[in-house]
């Protein structure tokens, strides 16, 4: 018997709890930890400092006390050597912070006691009077001067106070006016010293605690940005990347191609009978299967540098750098024998094996592979269908010679001739923006759904409705919806909708377009028909007197992806296109001087030619300052508005 799989339920990107992984605590001793290191720096030269002054004191001593003045002054020396020696030791043994600190305020009460009690012995006994008065110097130095503690700064001074007291009570002879007025002085002194330290020890952990909740809001916030980041990337159900992350990797991966000629693999991975596994086990069973195939592909797909990603339904896409197309079959063997190996139970398979495998197409970037990321895609879908067609469970690498039937997509032809009837297509509008940041006008964006709910991409769609002529009705259709969803009910001032050369070269499509106008009861100026440049599409006489009729019927012609092929100067001198939308890849390439002047340079020659200029492609801030001081008419971009339903367009 083939062994069943024990998998978890669908795993989704987990967001993280913030508070088990860093918490307030966490913080709060960050700072203690890195404020720690900064108060014993400070204490250092604190010390260091005070020293100085008190070694400084030494002149005094000479004029004031010369009696005294070489013992006072043989004393600082001493003291001055012995604190600075303690602490610098201990600091080297990278002693405990309040070891240090107990440093510093022995330093204090010694240097205090270690002057005063030669000094006391002045027969100077006036200088040495008003001498004293130097002695709050050592009490508000504990006091202010070094960051102790409360209780340390209170015991420093205290000891300076006491040894005060008793050298005016019992030592120096005072009267009692000095005595009373000298110790009001010293209590004064030590009482406001003690409590403006108090209060800035209280300053101090209102800081670092205000200090900790900041930092790990800020951590929290940055967490929570980053998972974000991971969700919108990441496939909800397997935890691999999603479509959104593996077409920005195809398209980096293409621009190495062409401007280095960096190869690379674009690998199609099909789950064979994957329907029939999901009418036998269930649904729930279904993405327990994809899951943990996605899990186990990953790691062998990572190990080769390579990038896997959910491309739709039961399909996956590997993105690989290689050296040779050796190395994209010897990757596409692995994944197969991979997932055979995981021995899946499917015993509703048509065929003669009883467990889960998949199908594999190939494609290795080559001179001949066209302008567009799309052009690899679809030949690494034509190797999928090679590999389907010969019996699954096997590896097809793309070649030209490879037949290209109109059933080549198999499911997709009849699903694509009903498409209107059962649902499966649905239009989502994309905001085109003034510079202003006002939206006027909407791009209609064509979705398609296998019956499973499975999204195909337009990328693979599109050309097979081509193929089949399914693209007239549903390029009719798409009109339509358009102007009933968006003019009728004046969400937008303007709609645009792409059209195919086989709709353009279909005889009845301006009169199939008027019509759509009447039966709406709207100007046909609202209504902007894009063609795409890159489309291989020549100038027939017929496409020509199709896009005259529009322009009777007022409709604007727009020129889409200008820039990405060959022929977008012979169609801008051919055709009076009312706006004129450069390729997102321009704008993504003003990061450097060179790009940013092919951008000028484009910029100058359709605005010479008198169109309206549209930028697609507006992802961050910085791109939309640049247009902004590039004059462009309008933007559109994932920085200004997602596309959307026509109901969530408003709110949008």
């Amino acid at each position: 018997m083939w062994c069943y799989y024990v998998s978890p339920a669908p795993v989704t990107v987990p967001v993280h709890d913030v508070s088990a992984s860093y918490s307030l605590a966490d913080a709060r001793r960050s700072l203690e930890t890195e404020k720690d290191a900064i108060h014993r720096r400070w204490s250092r030269h604190g010390l260091w400092v005070g020293v100085g002054v008190y070694v400084g004191f030494a002149a005094p001593d000479s004029w004031l006390i010369p009696d005294v003045a070489p013992t006072t002054i043989a004393a600082r020396l001493v003291i001055a050597f012995a604190a600075l020696l303690a602490f610098e030791v201990l600091r080297i043994a990278k002693a405990r912070t309040i070891w240090l600190d107990v440093t510093c305020a022995s330093a204090l009460v010694v240097g205090y006691i270690g002057w005063l009690w030669p000094a006391v012995a002045s027969h100077d006994t006036t200088a040495m009077s008003y001498y004293m008065i130097f002695g709050a110097i050592f009490m508000m130095g504990a006091n202010l001067f070094f960051s102790f503690s409360f209780r340390l700064s209170v015991a420093t001074s205290g000891i300076v106070l006491l040894a005060f007291f008793i050298s005016i009570y019992w030592v120096f002879p005072t009267t009692p006016a000095y005595r009373l007025a000298f110790g009001l002085f010293y209590i004064s002194c030590f009482l406001f010293t003690s409590f403006v330290n108090w209060r800035l020890n209280v300053e101090r952990s209102n800081v670092l605690l205000n200090a900790a909740e900041a930092r790990y809001q800020q951590w929290a916030a940055t967490e929570r940005g980053l998972e974000l980041l991971e969700l919108s990337n990441t496939d909800y159900l397997t935890g691999i990347e999603n479509r959104r992350a593996l077409d920005r990797r195809l398209d980096e991966c293409w621009e190495g191609w062409k401007k280095h000629r960096r190869v690379f693999a674009v690998i199609l991975i099909d789950v064979d009978f994957f329907k029939r596994f999901n009418d036998q086990y269930g649904h729930q069973e279904g993405d327990r299967c994809l899951t943990v195939i996605a899990t186990s592909l990953r790691d062998v797909v990572s190990r080769s540098h390579g990038t896997i990603g959910r491309y739709g339904g039961e399909e996956f896409i590997v993105v690989m750098p290689i050296d040779s197309p050796e190395m994209a079959k010897g990757m596409a063997n692995r994944i197969r024998r991979e997932v055979e190996d995981l021995a899946i139970a499917h015993t509703e398979r048509p065929d003669d094996r009883s467990v889960v495998t998949v199908s594999v197409g190939v494609a290795v970037t080559r001179q001949q592979s066209g302008d567009k990321v799309e052009r690899i895609v679809r030949e690494a879908d034509l190797a999928l269908y090679a590999a389907k067609a010969t019996g699954r469970n096997c590896v097809r690498v793309f070649d030209p010679s490879l037949p290209r039937p109109d059933d080549s997509v198999g499911k997709l032809v009849p699903l694509l001739a009903a498409a209107i009837d059962r649902n499966l297509v649905s239009l989502v509008y994309q905001p085109i923006f003034d510079v202003d940041g006002v939206a006027r006008a909407v791009e209609a964006l064509m979705r398609f759904k296998m019956p499973d709910g499975t999204a195909v991409s337009p990328k693979i769609f599109i050309p097979v409705a081509e193929q089949t002529g399914a693209i007239l009705e549903l390029g009719r259709w798409a009109i339509e919806t358009a102007c009933r969803d968006i003019l009728m009910t004046d969400r937008m001032a303007t709609v645009s909708v792409n059209v195919s050369p086989v709709q353009l070269k279909s005889a009845d499509f301006a009169s199939n377009v008027s019509d759509i106008l009447k039966e709406c009861g709207i100007s046909g100026s609202r209504l902007a028909l894009e063609i795409t440049e890159g489309l291989d599409m020549e100038m027939q006489s017929e496409i020509f007197r199709c896009i005259a009729d529009l322009r009777a019927l007022g409709v604007e012609i727009w020129l889409d992806d200008f820039g990405s092929g060959f022929a977008g100067l012979s169609w801008l001198r051919a055709i009076e296109f009312q706006t004129v939308k450069v390729d997102r890849t321009f704008l993504h390439d003003c990061s450097n001087p060179r790009g940013l002047t092919m951008l000028q340079d484009m910029i100058a020659l359709i605005r010479n030619r008198g169109n309206s200029i549209l930028v697609e492609g507006v992802e961050t801030a910085a791109q939309m300052s640049l247009l902004k001081d590039l004059r462009i008419d309008r933007v559109q971009g994932f920085h200004l508005g997602m596309p959307v339903s026509a109901d969530m367009l408003k709110a949008a």
